[in-house]
């Protein structure tokens, strides 16, 4: 089962992976067009359920694999608060992403909104990589 579980982590793990490019991917947004706009932003929402939905399944995986070792209390507290505030950053995100969208299909300004993605999508990268750091160098008791 173990063996099972460590699987859906790294497969989990990859799903994740949009984080590592967002801010990249976010940057081009001033530099497109506006109908390009509107469907980078489309495709970026797609990928953020994606990675979404891959930190679901790290949270899950990750808890049960937790319960197999024995790590330190703080570094569990740590790590969890981590995933929560990467879920937060892109689930707020979802928000200035559809609104570029909208703007895009009404040929509006979507600066603001597009502001707010980089933004965040650089933050969210910053919280994935200190995720990645202690998940390479966990805290063991």
């Amino acid at each position: 089962m173990s063996t099972f579980m460590l699987f859906l982590h790294v497969v989990g793990a990859v799903g994740m992976g949009i984080y590592a490019v967002l801010p990249f991917v976010a940057a081009r947004f001033r530099q497109l067009s506006t109908p390009a706009q509107e469907g980078l932003a489309n495709g970026l929402v797609t990928a953020g359920r994606v990675g979404q939905f891959a930190l679901v399944i790290q949270l899950l995986t990750g808890g049960y694999l937790i319960s197999q070792a024995d790590y330190t209390v703080p570094w569990m507290i740590v790590v969890v608060v981590l995933f929560v505030v990467m879920g937060a950053f892109t689930g707020i995100m979802q928000g200035p992403l559809k609104r570029i969208q909208a703007a895009a299909a009404s040929n509006t300004d979507a600066s603001g909104a597009i502001s707010r993605v980089q933004t965040l999508s650089v933050l969210t990268l910053i919280v994935f990589l200190v995720v990645l750091w202690l998940m390479q160098d966990p805290w063991y008791a």
